[in-house]
């Protein structure tokens, strides 16, 4: 087990000599060999035997044979825990049972409860329902008196296991579900199942979807082609998922799996191998509590199991998403985006809906990013609910650190939406607000000078000396103050800068509605790129994609003698590709700072950075993530539209005093 909470499993498919338990503990030994670096290996149904035995199951040297293979299976076992699966006659039944093996014992035998007696499945001709036992041990020659039943958990640390067998995973109520209910979060599953047109795909959806129901891991592992295909052929699919999601799939017959003409000279037929985050699980179980609800008016007692494991700091064997809010897929980030779109139109209709008829709807086009979603939210709410674009007023504020590029942009992108357009520039009226206030900005005394000659006066001054707070901050609220003397004002920050707090506070941090609340920075570019390719003519298109490519900047700095931007946010604060990182492991998964620099060492991003560089960016993170909380407090209202909120009505409470002295010391 990982120092860090990581479990690796990997479940096997081994080559079977059927009714042949001598040779097939020999492939499991064999196969395993590979897997020393794993903390859990999970084997198919009845491996020892062989799944497709028949009538031999009654046979007392099958029997015989596959108790001598568990002992040998057993004593080679040490500081990890593997999981096989054997005929086991006790009392004049025979049980199909999953045997547990640590420390070079067997900890445990969980019998099989739902025997599939259907179609090619004939399990009740000579199987026993495990929950008919009414014992609790069974004695073993060679190995003792073992603890039997279906109400064996396993414990090692943070990970807390349960098992059952193949079609118990197909009833309504799975044997996996009680065991997460009484605190497993790690679920076994020993599998036997043929390949008949799409029941792979259905397979996996039940994997995925019991490790969702359960906030669990879930491991499957199924026998392969060297089954007897009499009738059947067996896959060899091996999955692991965790909490409703496929981390690791094997190859399976159907997919172009390698099949050996001479089974004992290959013993491993397929895997599947994956790290576990447990902590994850654990908050997650911490945060979603009606499951637990569940578990209190459903009581079940079980059986707890210690075993011991070694710790193993090394790679994680895991994809560490760079981009957590945005698909790899291009197909899944298309329906993803356009989804996302349709939820902020309609929220937006109903927020809209409410206002008088006809009443404007203002909004602050700027020509960067966030502004531009906003507005494109706002243009196609309207074409949806049959309203006038023109309803939409737009407007852009030119100020010291304006562009030409973006209020271009600006001006053109409002032009080809056919939404109201105005520009306002507002350094006269920033100029006064400074003599007002008896500021000299950056140290610039204002007497006989006017707006225009400040200007030129700010543009030579050292990129060294371009600092003052109170000139960045009149401008912002300057236009806010534009904004909201018109009426309505659709709010255009996004989540990331709700994180980091890089808004001015009762400026561009506060609207009427604000559609982009929950959604990162790293999501906006690509949403605006699918409306690009998707949702508009090219000389549109043309627009968005030169927005997309423009440098993120607020602009309120004073540009160079050349009128180039000198300001740029993420020189100031760091990559949001690295800030959105940060933002999804700490606020969905509870990490500790220590712990999601781990996983960023792992992740493969669009830049390379240092361990430095991702160390410090992440101080700035958590530095201003708790500073910035009292902006939170009071964000206007926005539709949720991901697993991450920080709404202080939703998702997120935190007190806007909150000391981030222990995160920094995890650092």
């Amino acid at each position: 087990m990982h120092p860090a909470g990581f479990l690796r499993i990997s479940t096997l498919s081994t080559a079977t000599a059927v009714a042949n338990p001598e040779g097939n503990a020999t492939a499991i030994e064999q196969a395993l060999v590979s897997f020393q670096s794993s903390d859990v290996v999970l084997l198919p149904e009845l491996c020892i035997s062989g799944y497709t035995c028949g009538e031999l199951f009654l046979q007392d040297r099958l029997l015989e044979s596959c108790r001598s293979a568990l002992l040998e299976l057993a004593r080679g076992v040490d500081q990890q825990l593997v999981v096989v699966g054997l005929p086991l006659a006790v009392r004049g039944r025979l049980y199909n049972v999953a045997a547990v093996l640590s420390g070079g014992s067997v900890l445990g035998l969980v019998p099989k409860t739902h025997l599939p007696n259907y179609s090619e499945f004939y399990e009740a001709r000579w199987f026993h329902s495990g929950a008919d036992a009414d014992f609790d041990s069974v004695r073993i020659d060679g190995i003792g008196q073992v603890p039997f039943g279906t109400d064996l958990l396993f414990e090692c640390g943070k990970a807390t296991l349960g098992v059952e067998i193949c079609e118990d995973l197909w009833v309504p109520i799975p044997p996996s579900s009680q065991q997460a209910i009484a605190g497993a979060n790690v679920l076994l599953n020993l599998s036997a199942s043929n390949e008949t047109i799409g029941k792979a795909n259905y397979r996996k959806q039940l994997v995925a979807m019991q490790s969702g129901k359960c906030i669990a891991a879930y491991a499957y592992a199924s026998a392969g082609p060297s089954e007897s295909t009499t009738d059947l052929v067996f896959g060899a699919h091996c999955l692991i998922a965790e909490n409703g999601s496929i981390l690791a799939e094997s190859q399976r017959i159907g997919t172009g799996l390698e099949i050996h003409s001479c089974p004992s000279e290959s013993p491993l037929v397929s895997f599947a191998t994956a790290d576990i985050d447990l902590g994850k699980l654990d908050r997650d179980r911490r945060a979603f509590q009606t499951m637990h609800q569940t578990a209190d008016r459903n009581p079940l007692e079980f059986r707890h199991i210690a075993f011991e494991m070694r710790l193993t700091p090394g790679s994680l064997c895991r994809r560490i998403d760079p981009h957590p809010f945005v698909p790899a897929s291009k197909d899944q980030l298309h329906e993803r985006c356009a989804e996302i779109f349709e939820i902020q139109c309609a929220a937006l209709a109903k927020r809209v809906g409410l206002l008088p008829a006809n009443s404007p709807l203002s909004i602050g086009v700027s020509g960067g990013l966030d502004s531009t979603l906003a507005l494109l939210v706002a243009v196609e709410m309207c074409r949806k609910m049959g309203w006038p674009t023109t309803r939409i007023v737009g407007m852009t504020m030119p100020g010291f650190g304006t562009t030409k590029q973006s209020k271009s942009n600006a001006i053109e992108l409002m032009k080809h939406l056919e939404v109201t357009s105005q520009t306002i520039d507002i350094r006269d009226n920033c100029f006064e607000t400074f003599r007002s206030l008896q500021h000299a900005p950056f140290g610039v005394c204002l007497d006989g000078l006017d707006s225009q000659s400040l200007q030129s006066r700010l543009e030579k001054l050292p990129e060294d000396q371009r600092s003052d707070l109170v000139f960045e901050n009149v401008q912002a609220r300057m236009r806010t103050m534009l904004l909201m003397n018109r009426g309505f004002v659709l709010g255009t920050g996004d989540m990331s800068e709700q994180a980091l707090g890089w808004s001015t506070y009762n400026a561009d941090h506060m609207s009427m509605y604000n559609v982009n609340g929950s959604i990162p920075k790293t999501l906006v570019k690509f949403l605006i790129r699918y409306v690009a390719e998707y949702l508009v003519k090219d000389a549109v298109s043309k627009i968005l994609i030169d927005i997309v490519q423009t440098p993120i900047t607020p602009e309120l700095l004073p540009l160079s003698s050349d009128q180039n931007v000198l300001q740029s946010t993420e020189d100031t604060i760091g990559p949001y590709e690295l800030h959105d990182f940060f933002l999804f492991h700490l606020v969905r998964g509870g990490a500790t700072p220590s712990k999601i620099l781990l996983l960023a060492e792992h992740a493969v991003f669009d830049r390379e950075y240092s361990p430095d560089q991702i160390r410090s960016t992440l101080k700035v993170f958590l530095k201003r993530f708790f500073a910035s909380q009292y902006k939170r407090s009071c964000v206007p209202d926005g539709p949720k539209v991901g697993s991450v909120s920080l709404s202080p009505r939703g998702d997120w409470r935190m007190p806007s005093d909150a000391d981030v002295a222990a995160w920094i010391a995890d650092l």
